[in-house]
């Protein structure tokens, strides 16, 4: 390694701000700039170029800004009078935040791997990162008390180079922490956090960040310090999603457990306990350890009281997709650690195993996630489904559709994704509030009003604004390569305002079929370049550094871009990013989504296309799935399980929508100067998909059907030193003990009967408790649809109230009058009563059912 001249001592220099103008810095170390229209313009005006060159950081400009331009912005009146309207609005903004100082006060705990909060700030790579971003900014909207806790890296995500043959290559540069908004977190005596660790080869120091999200706080943790003497501890943190399995566990140990210490370093006491992933499902394993050295609980109670306020939420529709890692190595990181707590590491192994065919004996963070949240959630009514099949071997006795898996369909955080002249356009003609507004329907029932032609002036607006951007993206990135000058003049001339374009950026998994569209490329070159209704396509993605098919994909849609009778109809976009994203989903015309049915857990591309009135063609599948029917786009296929012969048969649908119904109707109308039938479809995006797909209504329903429930639950289960845990640990295993002995049979008199609509029907079942008591039980009629085969569809499950004890067996019964006609048929069960609701009901319990 060549000499390097290292300093001897460390400055933190900050800007010398005038007085007039003294709170930019922390306006600058406050994300709410980057989705509050009055903040925002506040940095862009103070020199545009230089906010352009930091990547619209705001604290990067401000170490950059001469102190000349500062003086000036601060003898301007026009600069002063913007500078005032933002600090009121932030002020106002600020006061509203919620009292968290109230003993009872709910306060969440949200750890996921990634966040996606600006594109200076790589710490995300995808889709989960720009959720939990959104999260983040939902929850400080809505006062709710929040504290998200993630992983700050010092290398981030890649980024995305091509060579000369199209095949991705990686860079990644180096991060540094004091130009973004983050600052160390102190301790009451205003030192810096920092929380140790036991790795097997000595201890694992973990430095604690902050970061402001409006009313929301964050804790990034950040192992490259000087504290770790070894490399290999400092790396920990150093790229998301890279290196080998030991380095993901290391990881995800520091998010769970080490994002556990710092809240507690930082005396913040969580009531809730959000994973998003099972990244940070270790956290599991902290509580119960806290739980029982500060409570003395034995570890089943523990667990139980652990279980009761964790909520977790699955985001993948496939084994695959789940980390598992060998029981050996996590005997090496998590033996001792057991053993020093006095926790049986073989009962700890067992709540990670188990939980579907493909995991074997792996340790699966997804399952451990189940087995210690009483609540649990997919993100799509689809994906809660596929989700419900992956895991039912966790709930072996119920049906499938029983398995306790509710879903909570994502949203976008729309005043961070809706572009701002369309946000003009509402204030002309939406309500005056209806940025305060906006996640009610009857709001946007407006949008009916604003004339065609000034809506579609705002679209061709966005698209001459998107082929700028990619114009002079794509030439930065010629020039980094010394591209010839003829294909400098390419670039130059790239993409028309007038063509219909189509979008298509995601990550490039293979699911996700990218090269999809471009299965026949005779039919295709014939659609884009038919010249009285032409194609452009704009693509953009990363693949997985280790996902070769991936780049395989990439490589083919570029080397196909550049074929002359495909360059001037398809463009691929370099390093897709945030940036990149916003300025697709604001300019397309049509964003394209083609995965494997099934395989999308929800997609929030679309969403972000739909509410800025880019219209989706898409698969039926994640958000979609819900949204089809009144969203203005097209499906592409039917409501089918994915097989392997439908690629030809999407790809002929694609080409066929795009032929026979797409382009005609965006072309049509278009020499009197506005295709009328086009912006009645991008009106109906507008007017559902708005308040549909919004991440308030999305922290709503966490909010309101998760957090409340387990908040009021921890606060229960906390009473008399967590006397309700150690009952309800008696009771569970009083019941185990007994459960064999249990049995069920139907007491009703009428069989095979013949009755008519309105009649009731005796549902009656005699329970031999073994010595339990009718309160420890539920016992439930199921009723349905007999199918030809003898099998119970379309069921709904009944209650059955204790009536009376009977030649000693416990009667419990009910009458149910049946809306349905045809053959019916129901059958009975009993399972422990665990708790008032089912969907909190534990991996494993168990059901007995009567015999047919």
């Amino acid at each position: 390694m060549p000499f390097q001249i290292q300093p001897v001592q460390e400055f933190l220099v900050s800007p010398a701000l005038p007085t007039a103008i003294s709170r930019l810095g922390e306006l600058a170390h406050n994300l709410l700039w980057s989705w509050d229209h009055t903040i925002r313009p506040l940095f862009r005006r103070l020199d545009p170029s230089l906010w352009k060159e930091c990547h619209r950081n705001p604290v990067l400009m401000l170490g950059r800004v001469p102190q000349q331009t500062l003086e000036k912005a601060a003898a301007d009146p026009r600069y002063i009078a913007l500078y005032e309207s933002a600090c009121r609005r932030y002020d106002a903004y600020m006061a509203a935040s919620v009292d968290s100082a109230r003993k009872d006060s709910m306060l969440v705990a949200y750890f996921s791997m990634e966040y996606g909060l600006l594109e200076s700030l790589t710490i995300y790579s995808g889709g989960l990162g720009i959720l939990s971003g959104d999260h983040m900014k939902a929850a400080s909207d809505a006062s709710l008390n929040l504290t998200g806790i993630g992983l700050l890296y010092q290398k981030g995500y890649f980024q995305q180079y091509l060579n000369l043959d199209g095949w991705q290559t990686e860079r990644y540069p180096i991060n540094d922490f004091y130009t973004w908004p983050v600052q160390p977190a102190l301790d009451a005596q205003g030192k810096e956090i920092v929380v140790e660790l036991r790795f097997p080869a000595g201890p694992c120091f973990v430095k604690v960040w902050r970061l402001k999200v409006g009313r929301v706080d964050m804790l990034l943790l950040d192992t490259n310090i000087p504290e770790n003497v070894s490399h290999e501890y400092r790396d920990i943190t150093d790229q998301l999603y890279g290196g080998d399995t030991v380095t993901r566990i290391r990881q995800e140990i520091i998010l769970g457990v080490g994002g556990l210490r710092a809240l507690k370093a930082l005396g913040l006491e969580p009531t809730v306990f959000h994973m998003n992933e099972g990244h940070s499902a270790f956290l599991a394993l902290e509580r119960i350890r806290l739980l029982m050295q500060d409570h003395k609980l034995s570890f089943d109670e523990a667990l139980e009281a652990a279980r009761c306020n964790n909520v977790f939420t699955t985001h993948t529709p496939v084994p695959a997709g789940i980390d598992m890692f060998d029981p050996g190595l996590v005997y090496e990181y998590l033996h001792a650690y057991c053993e020093t707590h006095g926790i049986s590491f073989e009962r700890f192994l067992a709540l990670g195993q188990g939980g579907t065919d493909e995991q074997g004996d792996r340790f699966s963070m997804a399952v451990l996630a189940l087995k210690t949240s009483a609540y649990r959630n997919a993100v799509s009514r689809l994906h809660a489904e596929v989700s419900q099949e992956m895991f039912s071997k966790l709930w072996p006795d119920l049906p499938v559709h029983e398995v306790p898996i509710t879903p909570i369909t994502n949203g976008v955080h729309l005043p961070t994704w809706l572009n701002g002249d369309l946000a003009l356009l509402y204030d002309t003609y939406l309500a005056p509030e209806w940025r305060q507004r906006y996640p009610e329907e009857g709001v946007w029932d407006q949008i009916s009003d604003i004339p065609d032609d000034e809506l579609w002036e705002i679209r061709r607006r966005r698209k001459r604004r998107l082929i700028n951007f990619v114009r002079e993206r794509q030439t930065q990135r010629a020039q980094e390569r010394r591209a010839p000058l003829p294909e400098m003049r390419r670039i130059a001339e790239l993409l028309e305002p007038e063509v219909f374009t189509i979008g298509f950026s995601r990550r490039f998994a293979t699911y996700k079929r990218a090269t999809l569209i471009f299965r026949d490329k005779e039919r295709l070159k014939k659609i884009l370049s038919n010249p009285l209704m032409p194609v452009q396509i704009l693509i953009a993605g990363k693949a997985h550094p280790k996902d070769n098919p991936g780049k395989q994909f990439i490589r083919e849609i570029v080397q196909l871009s550049r074929d002359p009778e495909f360059a001037k109809h398809i463009v691929f976009i370099e390093d897709y990013d945030i940036e990149v994203g916003r300025e697709l989903v604001h300019g397309v015309d049509l964003w394209l989504n083609n995965p494997r049915r099934g395989e999308e857990a929800c997609g929030t591309s679309g969403m972000k296309a739909a509410i800025n009135g880019t219209l989706n063609l898409s698969i039926l599948d994640g958000w979609f799935d819900e949204a089809y029917e009144v969203s203005g786009g097209w499906a592409i296929g039917d409501r089918e399980e994915y097989t392997a012969d439908m690629d030809d048969l999407h790809a002929w649908s694609i080409y066929s929508l795009l032929e026979t119904e797409i382009l005609p109707l965006f072309y049509k109308g278009r020499e009197e100067g506005v295709p009328h039938g086009w912006m009645q479809r991008v009106k109906q995006s507008l007017m559902n998909m708005s308040p549909m797909f919004n991440c308030q209504r999305m922290v709503h329903d966490y909010t309101t059907r998760l957090y409340e429930p387990a908040h009021v639950s921890s606060l229960s289960m906390r009473q008399d030193n967590y006397q309700p845990a150690r009952e309800k640990t008696r009771w569970a295993g009083q019941v185990q003990n007994s459960w064999g002995s249990v049995r069920i049979d139907d007491a009703a008199e009428q069989t095979g009967a013949c009755i008519l609509t309105g009649t009731p029907i005796e549902l009656r079942a005699a329970v031999h408790l073994a010595g339990l008591t009718p309160e420890d039980v539920r016992v439930e009629a199921v009723v349905g649809r007999v199918s030809p085969d003898g099998v119970l569809r379309e069921t709904t499950v009944v209650t059955l109230p204790f009536v009376q004890k009977q030649n000693g067996a416990d009667m419990f019964g009910r009458d149910f009058v049946p809306h349905q006609t045809g053959r019916l048929g129901y059958t009975l069960r009993v399972t422990p009563n665990h708790c008032d609701d089912p969907l909190t009901r534990p991996c494993l319990s168990p059901v007995r059912w009567t015999r047919p």
